[in-house]
């Protein structure tokens, strides 16, 4: 099959080590890019379109990449690879501009979430200190975090599983003691899971809207599927890195987004947006507790970033492997994976200094929505009998990603239209780009 040819050669020319990333580095990967990327990052944002069903949005956005993730599992466990996406897009559409634009998109969300992560560090960070401070620092901190991060992939796999280990560690038991300290302080009790009309009431649009920003707070599992043949036992533990890292991230966010609640008022979220989860530290822990959050949002920020590089850089070079995504050197040293890590970081770089979280958030769940749902149709129309997938689920998977990106394109013409417009632009450049570049090649080879 060309995908294992494909995978087989970027594991010898690139020195991919086998079997060097362990189940549980696997989820620490998972859950360091969703917890990054997630309930630190737009817990806020999603509590402005959701009022008070803020947990519900995380939960039902759960639900929805539950359906999703499946395709992903039965994926990785027919073409475990180092390429993740990128090869189960050439196994559904074959090597051309679909593959290499679906691809692209991908990388370019993941992208937008590293600048998406390295601005929420950068908040979160002068959330330390008394008094107003410039917002000047937010992407001077980002842009730092960047590098050091950076400068831990260059290190290697063991480095990056040891330090991803340990980050996930200190995150899931750090939020988990803030979320249920936060609900025992404020006197929780069942009545609470029902909402309120503390803020007022979203409309049914409004909170299908919300669900892609929820739904951007899980997408970090696709990460793992970029590790394939390093994971040991790849067909069977990507899948079980999926599923567990899922599962793991459902229940935090759904137990920090009611604490946040009980906590705050819905326009006091809204409020504090950018750093909500230290705002409801304040009135529940105190200053201590303010302090805590701030540590452990600086933890989750550095782990995310640190294995989106990972993620990417490995997809991106499976994408030149494959003679999809153009390539030059520009006098670097190292092999292609190096060079992909440093285009990766100049991409952040530039995000994190020109755009602010809401704007960046939105255009990642939009090219999230449309990349995932061009591999759910890959799944449904040319794979499902080759890896024994269920053609229901992976319908409903595409029925719900189309009303979720239906209602968040809704809320966004009317509240933020600039984002539609970057994100349409985007698509458009990516597909175009990608169709000239394939066809110049294939003219260019002819010509040989």
């Amino acid at each position: 099959m060309p995908s294992a040819s494909a995978s087989q050669l970027i594991m010898q020319s690139e020195n991919y080590k086998k079997d060097s990333i362990s189940l549980v580095g696997a989820i620490s990967l998972g859950t360091g890019v969703m917890i990054g990327a997630g309930i630190f990052a737009i817990l806020g944002q999603v509590a402005e379109l959701s009022g008070s069903l803020l947990p519900f949005a995380f939960i039902f956005g759960a639900i929805v990449t539950g359906f999703s993730s499946y395709a992903y599992v039965k994926l990785s466990n027919n073409y475990p690879s180092a390429g993740g996406i990128a090869m189960y897009l050439t196994e559904a559409y074959g090597k051309g501009t679909i593959t290499a634009a679906a691809s692209l998109l991908m990388v370019l969300s993941m992208m937008i979430s590293e600048s998406l992560v390295a601005r929420t560090f950068g908040t979160y960070t002068l959330q330390l200190f008394s008094g107003p401070v410039s917002e000047f620092w937010v992407p001077v901190l980002g842009v730092l975090l960047i590098l050091v991060a950076f400068g831990i992939n260059l290190s290697g796999n063991k480095t990056l599983g040891k330090s991803s280990f340990v980050m996930a560690i200190i995150k899931v038991g750090g939020i988990s003691l803030f979320a249920i300290g936060g609900l025992w302080l404020a006197d929780f009790s069942f009545s609470d899971l029902l909402p309120s009309a503390q803020g007022g009431e979203s409309s049914l649009v409004d909170n299908l809207g919300a669900l892609a920003l929820s739904i951007l707070a899980y997408k970090g599992f696709t990460t793992i599927t970029n590790s394939g043949e390093e994971v040991e036992e790849p067909k069977k533990n990507v899948g079980r890195a999926i599923i567990f890292s899922l599962l793991i991230c459902a229940v935090i966010y759904t137990l920090v987004a009611w604490a946040v609640s009980v906590n705050l008022t819905v326009p006091e979220i809204i409020a504090a947006k950018d750093f909500a989860l230290a705002e409801a530290a304040k009135p529940a822990f105190g200053k201590w507790g303010l302090t805590f959050t701030v540590a452990l949002a600086i933890v989750a920020t550095i782990s995310g970033v640190i294995a989106s590089l990972f993620a990417v850089s490995r997809m991106t070079t499976m994408l030149t492997k494959m003679n999809l995504i153009p390539h030059r050197h520009f006098g670097m040293s190292g092999n292609i994976q190096r060079h992909m890590l440093v285009y990766t970081v100049v991409v952040a770089i530039v995000l994190t200094v020109f755009f602010d979280l809401s704007r960046i958030a939105s255009l990642g769940a939009i090219l999230y929505l449309v990349m995932d749902t061009i591999v759910q149709w890959g799944v449904l129309k040319n794979l499902r009998d080759k890896i024994d997938a269920n053609a229901i689920i992976v319908t409903i998977a595409i029925v719900l990603n189309c009303i979720v990106l239906t209602a968040f394109i809704w809320v966004k013409a009317s509240r933020d239209p600039l984002v539609l417009y970057v994100a349409l632009g985007l698509i458009a450049a990516v597909f175009l780009g990608e169709r000239f570049f394939l066809r110049t090649r294939t003219d260019n080879n002819a010509k040989k």
